[in-house]
């Protein structure tokens, strides 16, 4: 090990219990809910093998007056609730860390749908999901006994599965406890409303009950958000968020300190650096004599030593980079820094927890496959018989699929017919905010420079002749897809008149095609690239316009966490946004657009360059040229299915252990049954 990261290792005393190390794999939703527990246990046991000192289990609803209905959570109601919980603290146990767990009441982030108990909260007010018609229900003095014998309970069943640390939760406006402390929610004019002090009771009488739970047998943590980033802002403008950590400053055995709501303590690398939350809670250390925990997409082990060093945090907390690397404290401790897959910080984990799927990342393909694939994130199968593999094309899916054939021990050969290795990988990361993108191909470009089973070949295009010349084994066409320039996108699936040889593709854009200095950007795409070629040409001195079908501008950003930030730099850029219009035409002069819902004609948007953002196709010529010969192949990637760089690299690692023949012949891998009861 680097001296240099020596302090990372570092025990560290938690009340009663004892951290190995510094880093701590956060409580996180890994979409795998209480009915999926061998997924989310595969997951954690993962991360203990990883390193991880502390693993945390996800937010666990502690009742069913807390219900998170449509969303993956956790559960811990009753003693039924107990078995699956103590196995996934046995197995982060059995490789030395410790397990903590984030229990929670959901308050007026409740829906009161699925149980039938109505959310409760503070005062009469809607439920924190406004196109949901629910309100909560003002609690009474019975309520609010019934809510603090709650907590109890559920800490002595935390305390039967066997956690080393219990969580009082109050962050990002889905606990109860923040909705009690927030003067936006609380109204109450007893002793649990009004005053910061009587709004802050319930707060201080949960976590002073929980700690009588545990005595000497558990450590308690609060998770709190210091400042509001985002949403009603009450607690930053008042300062009561440093008010609170002076009133409690000890009475917790560590303080787990964030900023609000989840999509600023998520921020993407778009637009917060690694460790930006260090401006706000930098104080805390200050305020305390416990151990301080803390998060800020964390990826370099030097960050993460001049946080101890400088007395910002006591601990390293991750939740993406954990997610992109379950190995990364592993990694540091033999010295293998360049080894660590860095967290792009794209969201795309967020985004399928808001649909409510089982978690993905765009770096690591194999999470949530753990248990049911028995994929492990740093171990591939050996081959029994080492064969050729040629791979056309060395975007994100053909460098992943290199990769794992290499290390299951085959001769892989990567050809790209550009001069740059990684695809659009490569190609994307020189687009304003998306540098990070680049972390895709980086890290496995130096995995693949460092194996001698492995040759690279640049500047390279293959024909069908040339394919049959080489002679491999298996051939995997990794060709990607090109951006449409006709129109056709995700609301017209046919060409707009006047598009097809007028508007640039971002491929155009992406290889230096001349643009005007008036641009409309027509969006059927709805996710970064629109916005993010509008952004970009802006710092190079054009005007832009961005027009979109959709009511909204880049609709699934909602789900990164990212649109209401992308619409602010889109205003503060002075782009113009056009939501809700139809493109009906382009005349080489301006974009003819009619209302996406009443079919009115608009006033056409002038324009000198049009650009196209809707669908790929694949080029399929190659593929058609090899079955003439009769040659077998594999079509991977983008090639296969234009998609996300997360689907690319998922498929590219999926194809290549079909190939080691380790997938099942049918498709069908394992997976959770309800318990049928007779």
């Amino acid at each position: 090990m680097d001296p240099r990261y020596s302090i990372l290792f570092e025990p560290l005393k938690i009340g009663p219990v004892t951290a190995p190390n510094r880093f701590v794999s956060m409580p996180h939703a890994i979409g795998h809910s209480y009915l999926m527990p061998n997924g989310a246990i595969g997951i954690r046991e993962t991360r203990a093998e990883g390193g991880w000192g502390i693993v945390a289990m996800q937010l666990s609803e502690i009742d069913p007056t807390s219900d998170l209905a449509g969303l993956p959570y956790e559960r811990l109601w009753d003693e039924g609730d107990v078995a699956a919980h103590a196995r996934s603290v046995e197995r982060i146990h059995s490789h030395g860390a410790l397990a903590s767990i984030e229990l929670a009441h959901t308050g007026i982030r409740s829906r009161g749908i699925s149980t039938g108990y109505p959310a409760m909260g503070p005062s009469v007010v809607p439920i924190l999901k406004p196109d949901m018609p629910f309100m909560a229900k003002a609690m009474d003095k019975d309520d609010i006994r019934n809510l603090r014998q709650m907590f109890r309970a559920a800490t002595r069943r935390a305390k039967a599965a066997g956690y080393d640390i219990v969580y009082v939760y109050a962050s990002h406006e889905a606990s109860i406890l923040w909705h009690f402390l927030s003067p936006a929610y609380n109204f109450r004019t007893d002793e649990y409303g009004g005053s910061f002090e009587n709004r802050l009771r319930l707060f201080r009488e949960v976590l002073e009950e929980t700690k009588e739970e545990t005595g000497d047998d558990m450590a308690v943590a609060v998770r709190f958000a210091v400042h509001e980033l985002s949403g009603p802002k009450r607690i930053l403008n008042s300062g009561e968020g440093r008010d609170v950590i002076e009133a409690l400053a000890d009475l917790p055995d560590l303080w787990d300190v964030n900023v609000s709501s989840w999509s600023r303590d998520s921020g993407t690398a778009r637009y917060d650096a690694e460790g930006f939350q260090e401006e706000f809670t930098s104080f805390v250390k200050q305020v305390t004599g416990k151990p301080v925990l803390g998060v800020g997409r964390f990826t370099s082990p030097d960050a993460m030593v001049s946080q101890i060093r400088r007395g910002v945090l006591d601990l390293i907390g991750a939740a993406r980079p954990s997610i992109a690397d379950p190995f990364l404290p592993a990694k540091v401790r033999e010295g293998r820094i360049e080894d660590i897959r860095e967290c792009i910080g794209c969201n795309i984990c967020v985004a399928v927890e808001t649909i409510g799927v089982e978690l993905r990342c765009t770096q690591n393909p194999t999470i949530s496959e753990e248990w049911r694939r028995g994929w492990h994130p740093e171990k591939i199968p050996a081959a029994g018989h080492a064969k050729t593999v040629l791979i056309v094309g060395s975007g994100p899916a053909g460098l992943e699929a290199a990769l794992v054939l290499a290390k299951a021990g085959h001769e892989v050969t990567v050809a790209e017919r550009a001069e740059e290795m990684g695809g659009r990988s490569a190609r994307e990361a020189r687009i304003k905010g998306l540098a990070s993108w680049g972390r895709v191909k980086d890290y496995r470009l130096y995995q693949l420079q460092q194996m001698p089973n492995v040759n690279l070949y640049p500047g390279s295009e293959l024909d069908a002749d040339g394919i049959a010349e080489f002679g491999a084994d298996h051939v995997l066409l990794a060709t990607g897809a090109p951006w449409r320039g006709d129109g056709a996108g995700r609301t017209r699936l046919t060409p707009i008149p006047g598009f097809a040889g007028a508007a640039l593709t971002p491929d155009d854009v992406m290889d230096g095609a001349a643009v005007g200095h008036s641009v409309v950007i027509y969006d059927d795409d709805h996710y970064y690239m629109a916005n993010a070629l509008a952004a970009d040409l802006v710092a190079r001195g054009h005007a832009v316009h961005l027009v979109t079908p959709m009511p909204s501008l880049s609709a699934w950003m909602g789900h990164t966490l990212e649109q209401p930030r992308m619409l602010a730099e889109m205003k503060a850029a002075g782009v113009r946004m056009y939501p809700n219009s139809v493109a009906t035409g382009w005349n080489g002069e301006g974009l003819a657009v009619s209302r996406g819902d009443t079919g009115e004609a608009l006033q056409a948007i002038a324009a000198a360059t049009l650009i196209a953002v809707g669908t790929r196709l694949p080029d399929t010529r190659l593929g058609e040229a090899l079955i003439a010969r009769g040659l077998p192949y594999r079509t991977i990637g983008d090639a296969e299915c234009p998609g996300i760089i997360q689907g690319a690299v998922y498929s590219g690692h999926r194809h290549a252990r079909e190939l080691l023949g380790t997938e099942p012949d049918d498709r069908v891998f394992k997976r959770e049954r309800p318990t049928l009861f007779l």
